[in-house]
């Protein structure tokens, strides 16, 4: 292999060392195969709840928890400290997610690529939030937001790849839709949790914490996973590395095509859900117009909400196996998606928001699975699959920091929650006109 050649390629010419040979990665024992044999029940269990623990991390304060935190900081200010502790923490994920993969893909350790960095972000997010839980001011706050931020991406950056390690593709609808599944129980848990600490954002936090270390174990006993060989390592060259994290859209034009299709969807999907605490308390008025406390609110939308994602990202996933078809679902998911944003611009109501969460869940749930299994097929590399869904992951990031900003604006100077979803509706439907670009998958 020659210094210019790409962390993921291999060498032209005869290949001398077995654990480069090509012919052997596509058995059921490298770390490097494109697998084949299917997964076991209990292995898919361990990467669930893994996607339980993490979410619950994510979603208890950004749903819930930040908000009052930043309300009690300073309530007159409350949308500007939200905008930035999330943005800041968002920008933290960016490169953590794609960094963190790209460390893994290159470990050699014993326990495997993907094991060690799923305990060292379970341990840094679950001591960030138990600092989080006593933070002095918003300086602060930001901060250790941050290192939960760089913890759980850390964690989530291994366990993603771990699914087209071990996964093959006629799985990978089924098995994306039950992580799907994982993450969504865990964004209700962690609303859950918000919620039956009636306010008291210092237990959420370290509720939170304990629900992220808990997510991991089973993972870690049951794994599967299988070590690197040294040998299939390339030597370390800083510039290397560094241009790795480049993925060219003209030599992987799929692979582009399927980052800038869920960057757009994700914005959307962010201008929807970011403010929905505020909306509910400022726009909708529930708590005069139903006596419904807007934290309660919050609570029944995200379980509304997670039914259904939890119902179309299992089913969703599982069709498309069946169908051998990936975009189209997508497509149609994405309108959904859409749809939802309607509902809540046209109809600021209880009733509306009630229907606009189920019809979000809908949408959500088979595009999680479907659109994930979609972008398994375009990695260009099977050594750089951790750092190349770092990359696609920074699609999921990016919009936690330009929402908020779209988001603000939009609430404070250009018609308020109304233009917003109108908005947040667009940016989705044009992730789902792009995704007839991706030319490699059906």
């Amino acid at each position: 292999m020659s210094p210019s050649d790409p962390p993921g390629s291999l060498p032209e010419g005869p290949v001398t060392d077995p654990a480069l040979d090509p012919a052997r990665t596509h058995g059921p024992t490298t770390a490097l195969a494109e697998p084949v044999e299917r997964v076991r029940s209990l292995w898919v269990t361990g990467v669930v709840l893994v996607n339980v623990g993490i979410n619950a991390a994510f979603f208890g304060p950004i749903q819930v928890l930040l908000g009052q935190q930043a309300i009690h900081f300073d309530e007159g200010q409350k949308e500007a400290i939200l905008a930035l502790v999330t943005g800041c923490g968002a920008a933290v994920s960016m490169v953590a997610n794609p960094l963190f993969g790209a460390f893994s893909d290159r470990t050699t350790s014993r326990l495997g690529r993907r094991v060690p960095w799923v305990l060292f972000g379970a341990i840094l997010g679950t001591a960030a939030l138990v600092a989080l839980a006593g933070a002095p001011n918003v300086a602060v706050m930001t901060i250790l937001w941050c290192l939960v931020q760089a913890g759980c991406n850390g964690a989530y950056a291994a366990i993603t790849a771990a699914i087209p390690d071990r996964v093959p593709v006629p799985q990978r609808g089924a098995v994306g839709g039950l992580a799907a599944m994982g993450q969504t129980v865990g964004i209700l848990a962690g609303a859950v949790i918000a919620s039956v600490v009636s306010g008291n954002f210092a237990l959420g936090y370290i509720v939170c914490a304990a629900a992220l270390l808990a997510g991991v174990v089973l993972y870690l006993f049951k794994n599967d996973d299988v070590p690197l060989v040294r040998e299939a390592r390339p030597p370390f060259k800083l510039w290397t590395f560094v241009k790795g994290f480049w993925i060219s859209p003209v030599k992987y034009p799929d692979f582009a095509w399927a980052w800038l299709t869920r960057f757009l969807v994700n914005v959307g999907n962010h201008m929807v859900t970011l403010y929905l605490l505020f909306f509910l308390k400022d726009a909708v008025h529930l708590e005069e117009a139903q006596g419904i406390k807007p934290e309660f609110g919050v609570l029944i939308l995200t379980g509304l909400y997670a039914v259904m994602v939890i119902i179309t990202s299992v089913v969703g996933g599982a069709i498309s196996d069946r169908m051998g078809k990936r975009k189209p679902l997508v497509i149609v998911s994405s309108v959904v998606i859409s749809i939802a944003a309607l509902i809540l611009a046209f109809e600021p109501t209880w009733t509306g928001a009630i229907a606009g969460a189920v019809v979000l869940g809908v949408g959500f749930g088979a595009y999680l699975a479907v659109d994930f299994a979609l972008i398994t097929q375009v990695l260009p590399a099977a050594l750089d699959r951790g750092r190349d869904l770092g990359v696609i992951n920074v699609a999921n990031s990016l919009p936690q920091v330009i929402a908020p900003a779209i988001a603000s604006v939009f609430v404070v100077f250009w018609g308020g929650y109304v233009s917003l979803y109108l908005a947040a509706a667009v940016v989705g439907l044009l992730g789902a006109v792009f995704v007839v670009k991706i030319k490699g998958v059906a």
